[in-house]
């Protein structure tokens, strides 16, 4: 029973990382994302997994951690795509790009 609930815990993050990964493709902006906050996730899935190794324990959920894993990841990436975008775009004069943690403009 707790590694369904575990399920559930990794799933309802999960939902969340889909979203994002759509919103970074249609906005092609990284102004308002926090790449510090997704290493921390990204770095969660890591321990889970890590975990789940240590303890001799890979189940189902397992896959849930690695499927997670994959989506940060992806976010990640379109973080860094949008970022360069958004240089490009300040270089042509359309505006600043945002900058997140603690990076500054180049």
């Amino acid at each position: 029973m707790g590694e369904f609930f575990e399920m559930l815990m990794v799933v309802s993050f999960g939902i969340s990382w889909p979203i994002s990964i759509a919103k970074a493709l249609r906005s092609q902006t990284a102004k308002g994302k926090s790449v510090c906050f997704s290493y921390f996730i990204w770095a969660g899935y890591l321990f889970g997994i890590a975990s789940k190794f240590l303890r001799g324990s890979l189940t189902y959920v397992f896959v849930f951690y690695v499927i997670n894993l994959v989506s940060v990841s992806v976010d990640v990436l379109l973080y860094y795509r949008n970022r360069r975008l958004d240089r490009k775009r300040e270089e042509e004069g359309e505006g600043d790009y945002g900058i997140s943690c603690g990076q500054e403009s180049v």
